[in-house]
């Protein structure tokens, strides 16, 4: 399977956001998507599959838990085939973050002309 295919699915995306802040259970994933997507928990179980057997998630026992994890081998690969893209974007962030230190520097300029 494609990364963006597995990536395409709002349910896999969401547990990447949720690994992303660090090793879950499978209990807690299981918890949060099955409150925000309203799927069972072997469909939970079967999304974590498809991301740990396409690289973006690990998993490791512990005890009668199963740790899950963000594996970044897949997540690296889709970054290299987005960074022939980058030039579409990258300029314009770059202005966008030169306005918003400008805008930053003026609102402090105003502010210290208002403590005088």
């Amino acid at each position: 399977m494609h990364a963006f295919d597995v990536l395409g699915d709002p349910v896999r995306r969401r547990i990447l956001e949720l690994l992303a802040e660090g090793e879950q259970t499978s209990g807690a994933v299981t918890e949060v998507i099955r409150a925000e997507f309203g799927i069972s928990q072997p469909a939970v179980s079967q999304h974590l599959r498809v991301l740990r057997d396409n690289g973006f998630a690990t998993v490791r026992p512990d005890g009668a838990r199963r740790l899950y994890a963000v594996d970044d081998t897949a997540l690296r690969e889709a970054d290299e085939w987005l960074s022939r893209f980058r030039r579409f974007w990258a300029p314009r962030l770059a202005a966008m973050a030169t306005e918003v230190a400008r805008g930053k520097r003026q609102r402090r300029l105003a502010e210290e002309g208002n403590d005088r």
